[in-house]
This record gives C-alpha cells, sequence and structure tokens, in this order.
C-alpha cells in the first residue's frame, strides 16, 4: 500500500469516530479568550515572517498604520487618514499611545519604517521600501513618504502585519519591541504559552471587549481539536481538514472557512537538477493536483495549476491559470530534454507538525516517483522548517501562504526571488525580467497597462516556474458557539483574521 493512501486511510478512520469528550467543559476565566495556536511562535520581533502563528500574536500586540478591515477593506490603524500626493504618500495619525503610556508621534514611524529599509535589515519588506527615497515628519501627527518612484501598492503593504510601528529605540535583543495593539504582551513560557492583557488605552473606544487572551501552542492538530472539543479553549486556528465535518455538526461549536491560501513548491536552484527550468517545468506536470486536495484536505479545496490568481480578479488568465495539468508522459519528456532521462534523487523538505503539509509532500513524492524523481522526505518541526528554508538549506520544499495584499503585486513575495531570501520563495536562481516587472507594475496606475504588464508575470511565471502550485485550500478557524465578533476575513486575507479579535466577546 502506497504511503499516501495508508495516511489518508487511517485519517480517513479517524474521522469516522465519535469526538471525543470529557464529562465538564473546563472552567473559563470570566473575560480571557484561550487560543489554541497551531504553533508557538519562533520569534516575535517586529518586520520578519515567522509564520502564521507569529502573524497571530503579531495582530494582538502591534498596530501598524492601515489593517484590513472584516470585509477585507483596506481601513486606517495607527493613520486616520491617508492620501498620494503626487507620487509621494502622506499620512496622517490619530491619537494614540504605546503600551508604555507614550503617544504614537510621526518620529515612531519614521524610526521604524526606516528600521525596515536599513541597509542591513533583514526585514520581510526591506525590498518594497527601498523606493522610499527619505520619510519627512513636517509635525509630530503627519508623515510623508518621499518616493523615487510612482509605487501605487504602499497603502496595501503597509496593512500587511509584517509592518508594525513600534515605539522607537523599543528592539532589545531581538525582542518585540513596545507596540500599540489592543493587549499587551504579560508572560511568556517558551514553546507552551502567551498571555496578553488588554490595552487600557487603546485608541479605538470600547476596544477591545476582552480582558485577556491566553494563547497555547498545540502543535499536534489532533490535539488542537481535541482541546477546542473539551473545552480547555475557546478558538483555534488551522482546523485541520478531517475534523471540519465534525466540529461542523457539533451544536457546541461554530466552523468559519475561507478558500484563498494555497499550497506550492519551491526551489533550490543554486546547483543541481532544479537550476533547470524545464525540471521545474517538469515537477510541474508530474504533480496530480486533484489527489493533493483529496489526500490533505479531504475534498475541500481546488485544483492550482497556475500563477495564484482568483477567477475574480481582473489580472486573471485562465489558461495561464490551468497550465500545470497533471500530465506525466510531459513532464518525462521535459526531463529527457533537460538531460535526466534516468531521472535523479533529491530531499524533498516539509513539516511533520501539519499533517496538510505532510500529506501535500506525500502525494508530491509518489508524483515525482512516477516519472523517475525519487525524493526522500525530510519532516523537521516547523521552526526547523522555517530556519532551512531561510538558509536555503533544502532542494525541493512544500510551502502553504497567501498572497499578503489582494494586488496582484502580492504575488511578488512568492514568485520573485530576486527578494530577500525567505522560506517562502525559491533560492538560488533568478527569473530574468521578472523582478523588473513587479517593479513596473507596483508603480503603474493606469489599469489596461498594469494588466499587461501581469500579463507578462504570468507567462514568464509559467515559463521558469520559479514556483509550481498545488491547490488552494479552505482555511478555517473553529470556537465555541458563545465567541462572537470574530470575522474570517475573506478569501487570500484569511490569515489576518486574528486582527478581529479586538472585537470578540462572549455571548
Amino acid at each position: 500500500m502506497s504511503m499516501t493512501i495508508g495516511r489518508r486511510a487511517f485519517l480517513g478512520s479517524a474521522a469516522a469516530l465519535p469526538l471525543l469528550r470529557v464529562p465538564a467543559r473546563a472552567a473559563r476565566t470570566p473575560g480571557t479568550l484561550r487560543f489554541g495556536l497551531s504553533s508557538y511562535p519562533p520569534n516575535l520581533a517586529p518586520w520578519l515572517n515567522a509564520g502564521g502563528a507569529t502573524g497571530a500574536v503579531m495582530t494582538l500586540i502591534h498596530r501598524g498604520l492601515l489593517s484590513y478591515g472584516p470585509d477585507g477593506g483596506l481601513r486606517g490603524e495607527l493613520a486616520e487618514r491617508w492620501e498620494a500626493d503626487g507620487k509621494d504618500w502622506v499620512f496622517h495619525l490619530r491619537d494614540a499611545s504605546f503600551h508604555n503610556g507614550n503617544k504614537v508621534t510621526a518620529s515612531d514611524v519614521k524610526w521604524s519604517l526606516e528600521q525596515v529599509a536599513a541597509e542591513k535589515s533583514t526585514a520581510y519588506m526591506r525590498t518594497q521600501f527601498q523606493n522610499v527615497e527619505r520619510i519627512d515628519t513636517p509635525d509630530e501627527r503627519t508623515v510623508r513618504l518621499v518616493m523615487r518612484q510612482p509605487m501605487v501598492t504602499i497603502p496595501e503593504w503597509l496593512a500587511n502585519y509584517y509592518m508594525p510601528i513600534v515605539a522607537r529605540d523599543s528592539i532589545e535583543r531581538g525582542g518585540p519591541g513596545i507596540g500599540a495593539g489592543p493587549f499587551m504582551l504579560k508572560n511568556m513560557e517558551r514553546g507552551v504559552s502567551i498571555d496578553l492583557a488588554r490595552f487600557d488605552k487603546y485608541y479605538k473606544p470600547g476596544l477591545p471587549k476582552l480582558q485577556a487572551i491566553r494563547v497555547v501552542a498545540y502543535a499536534d492538530e489532533n490535539a488542537r481539536v481535541a482541546a477546542l472539543q473539551a473545552g480547555d479553549v475557546d478558538l483555534i486556528d488551522y482546523v485541520p481538514w478531517q475534523s471540519m465535518t465534525g466540529i461542523e455538526a457539533d451544536p457546541k461549536l461554530r466552523l468559519t472557512t475561507q478558500n484563498g491560501p494555497f499550497m506550492y513548491l519551491t526551489f533550490n536552484g543554486k546547483s543541481g537538477p532544479f537550476s533547470n527550468p524545464l525540471v521545474r517545468q517538469a515537477v510541474g506536470f508530474a504533480v496530480n493536483r486533484d489527489d493533493v486536495v483529496r489526500s490533505a484536505f479531504f475534498g475541500r479545496g481546488a485544483p492550482l495549476s497556475g500563477v495564484p490568481l482568483m477567477p475574480e480578479s481582473p489580472f486573471y488568465d485562465k489558461a495561464r491559470a490551468e497550465y500545470f495539468r497533471h500530465d506525466p508522459e510531459r513532464a518525462k519528456a521535459l526531463l529527457r530534454q533537460a538531460g535526466f532521462e534516468n531521472g535523479f534523487s533529491c530531499t524533498l523538505l516539509s513539516t511533520a507538525q501539519y499533517g496538510m503539509h505532510l500529506s501535500s509532500a506525500e502525494v508530491v513524492q509518489q508524483n515525482l516517483a512516477a516519472i523517475g524523481v525519487q525524493a526522500q522526505l525530510s519532516t523537521p518541526d516547523w521552526a526547523t522548517r522555517v530556519s532551512l528554508g531561510n538558509r536555503g538549506q533544502f532542494e525541493i520544499a512544500v510551502n502553504g501562504t497567501a498572497a499578503e495584499i489582494t494586488d496582484p503585486d502580492g504575488l511578488s513575495s512568492v514568485l520573485d526571488n530576486e527578494l530577500a531570501p525567505s522560506y517562502i520563495r525559491s533560492t538560488g536562481f533568478s527569473v530574468p525580467k521578472l523582478h523588473a516587472l513587479f517593479e513596473a507594475g507596483r508603480g503603474e496606475s493606469d489599469p489596461a497597462k498594469r494588466k499587461a504588464i501581469y500579463d507578462e508575470v504570468q507567462q514568464l511565471a509559467t515559463e521558469q516556474a520559479p514556483i509550481v502550485g498545488l491547490c488552494y485550500r479552505a482555511q478555517g478557524y473553529a470556537m465555541t458557539s458563545d465567541v462572537q465578533g470574530f470575522t474570517n476575513l475573506p478569501g487570500l486575507l484569511s490569515f489576518f483574521s486574528p486582527i478581529t479579535l479586538e472585537e470578540v466577546a462572549f455571548g
């Protein structure tokens, strides 16, 4: 029996078992939400990408200039309003305070943004902010980004949870800094839990509604679900797909899902077979995406056979979106053309901490074996997997993410591997012209010209395969039925949903 079939049979049997219960639900401290998180954050240093678990906590202790509202639209946070002034962007700050009681000022914003763009910065958004020539602060409530070139996507990038504003000079030894979010960091038990308390000087009247949030890490997805069912936690992220049906059927629980996050493969092209785009294309045609959706996501998803643009996007190209159909014979022909007629061996990096990552890797492993590529799985814990990816210590890897902004410029974070090294994109090779196209797209305001630019982006992404898509997946949060006010943000923005915890109360 194949590995994937065996895993599917086991999970299918487990899903059919009765839901586990304890006689009485665990006592809840009044006003405290217990959040079962899928991983303990590898770190809480601002401006770094350390995965969705880190992002969830960052949205609780920090705020940026902008964010996304429950409807997925841009909204002001520390900036109450903003506007373009020619090629520049001007942000007008609201009356807000940091957790140390000091007011949020233009100098704090200037300092934070300068840390992101600094020469030796390791910030995830460093490249996006290289187009800022300087930051002017005409007064303590006004910030002007003086741009070298027009950049129409600045507001969306500033809405990302990787772009918090922290109090000036408050970063020590890689710590989280002093934020202005709805909750204050009170206690951390490394690898286990994080305790947050309500910030009484939060700038939104009446918010947050909760008095505290206790974040508890449950790396094992079945344990995370069991904790919710037993009443040990009130909300969980990353609901495993095999558990969704049971949760939907439980009147004491509520499930909310969004399609938008996606699974894909990245490559290390520094040397070896994956430096050849024909080999990367061969991988694209080798993958049976329907099997990935069935095995890893229990049918709750959709194949991703091209660039991850949703059909409702005005930039969507159906032909490119469906390019990498399952075609093993074409994959073998591409390997022969690349000089690998007899195949080759490699290591496929994934993680056992998230079942969908492991199941996706198992399907890919089998699909590659069918075209003569023998992939040995490497499945460390999530923090190690992130570290290996950031250091480029892999050959081919399974990943999952969502575009960080709704504009197609958001695809640059996964497609443009000329950006600073990150586990979410390929490494060791570049796609000529792709970086320049993204730069042109984010500076162009004419819709027709932007569409032409992103048509070319999709063509290059198909020909050069800097990533290979696997599938879209339903991203779920589950909670007890009395948790009111939490919203799973639409589509690609699902990972940003913990920002709505400021609105949560028990009903």
